[in-house]
């Protein structure tokens, strides 16, 4: 198919070029834009209108004139070139090589917005996915093909949990190869040299792919970032077989630049200046998470977004709640008595933990010992909540023993060092160990055979 060729720019606004007297464009067609001093980058198609196309530069647009840009339609979507090579790779947010590797060979090329999954041929998540952290695996566990997002807030350690959990995540109980695909948007040099480092340092660079898409890149990169992870974790889960774990940092960023293209089109604004279809959008790249009947790969995803003033009605984590199947919490008051991770546990939800825990996938006595320490540690809260208002005095014994539950388990279940990968039979040991604080007449959310067998004296 011949490329055509268009000197008809008629207007240039921010990342967005105006083309007029145009045949046969498509929406999200693959565009060439040759600037005046000869150099190519790529765009998109956004909007089709009879002959007028509105144009999406990839590129800083700064340069382009009117008269001298050149416009060639490559009669494609944007691709992304895949085989097997990908893994142990770190690409720009384009999909280009930026680690001083080959060109990859490809086996195929994908278009990156992907088809979507009939649900009528979506699986259920059934099976845990330990991340070796005991706040998320024992009380919140991670199901093979879940999408469980971490809601953060600026400042807390997100970025060091996400290096943590792409480092040690491994599903129990299979020989299946395991891959974790990395997508970082809007990141700072440094933290983008920490996550690569840290990839390589711990060799978990050899079952990754990363994407990486700096601060400085142009933002409409960033729209396409998590959208090439995917293609990437797509392939690898089923054209491979791969069990794909999916981390997208920092998805703010992602829908800040989604708020700059929108204002660049003078589309109409919703809550707080991001478009009317900021849900759909993320729609479209949060239910590319999951499993496929008869197929043996998944794709399972821990978006990381940060949380503008820890507001947790902000449309991102708000809408991001609507389509994810629960959430992780961080908590700035952990965070400041230097508790890591800082992962308040009351108002983080795991909604599938129920179907990855239990006999033949953790123990029979996770789903229990689970509940037990949520109802004691919410407990223990409020008892150390009463003390601030009528003093220590007032605490009944039991009370008493509960505030101290709260304390230990903060500093001995949800505490851990950055590098310390706890099996799940650690993390349920440490849980009984800290239920041997409360009295036995308390202990009514494990059944009587579970404390004989697992709190021996």
């Amino acid at each position: 198919m011949p490329v055509k060729e268009y000197l008809t720019v008629r207007d240039i606004v921010g990342p967005l070029l105006l083309v007029e007297d145009v045949d046969g464009a498509k929406f999200a067609e693959l565009v060439e834009i040759e600037f005046p001093d000869g150099a190519v980058g790529l765009g998109n198609v956004l909007e089709v209108n009879e002959r007028t196309v509105l144009v999406q530069s990839f590129e800083d647009t700064h340069g382009l004139d009117t008269a001298n840009t050149r416009i060639r339609f490559r009669g494609r979507g944007m691709e992304l070139a895949v085989s097997r090579d990908i893994l142990g790779r770190i690409f720009d947010g384009l999909g280009r090589p930026i680690d001083d590797g080959p060109e990859i060979i490809p086996e195929k090329r994908l278009d990156i917005n992907g088809n979507p999954i009939n649900p009528f041929a979506r699986d259920y998540p059934t099976d845990f996915i330990q991340t070796g952290i005991s706040a998320i695996d024992g009380l919140n566990p991670l199901v093979r093909g879940q999408k469980l997002p971490i809601f953060s807030g600026s400042g807390l350690p997100h970025s060091k949990m996400a290096a943590q959990i792409a480092r040690q995540s491994t599903v129990l109980g299979t020989e299946e190869e395991f891959s974790v695909v990395f997508a970082a948007m809007g990141i700072t040099f440094e933290e983008a040299n920490y996550f690569i480092s840290e990839f390589r340092r711990t060799a978990a660079i050899e079952r990754a792919v990363l994407f990486i898409n700096l601060a400085n890149d142009p933002a409409v990169e960033r729209i396409a970032t998590p959208r090439m992870a995917l293609t990437a974790a797509e392939y690898l889960a089923f054209e491979l077989g791969m069990q794909v774990l999916v981390i997208l940092t920092d998805m703010t960023y992602y829908c800040e630049a989604l708020r700059e293209v929108s204002a660049a089109r003078k589309e109409v604004p919703g809550r707080r200046g991001y478009p009317g279809y900021l849900y759909t959008d993320l729609a479209t790249i949060y239910e590319r998470a999951g499993r496929i009947k008869g197929e043996k790969g998944s794709i399972t995803q821990i978006p990381i977004l940060t949380m503008p003033e820890d507001d947790k009605t902000h449309p991102i984590p708000d809408l991001t709640g609507y389509i994810t199947e629960g959430q992780i919490i961080l908590s700035r008051d952990l965070h400041r008595r230097n508790i890591y991770p800082p992962i308040d546990v009351l108002p983080s939800l795991s909604r599938l933990k129920e179907k990855g825990i239990g006999e033949g996938k953790t123990r029979e006595d996770h789903s229990n010992l689970s509940n037990q320490l949520f109802s004691a540690y919410a407990r223990g809260k409020e008892a150390k909540e009463l003390a601030v208002i009528l003093g220590e005095a007032a605490l009944s014994d039991d009370d008493k023993l509960f505030a101290k539950f709260s304390d230990e388990f903060e500093e001995k279940f949800i505490k851990q060092g950055e590098y310390e990968n706890r099996s799940i039979v650690e993390t349920l040991s440490t849980g009984w160990e800290l239920c041997r604080i409360l009295p036995r007449g308390e202990l009514k959310r494990v059944k009587k055979h579970q404390i004989e067998k697992y709190l021996k004296d």
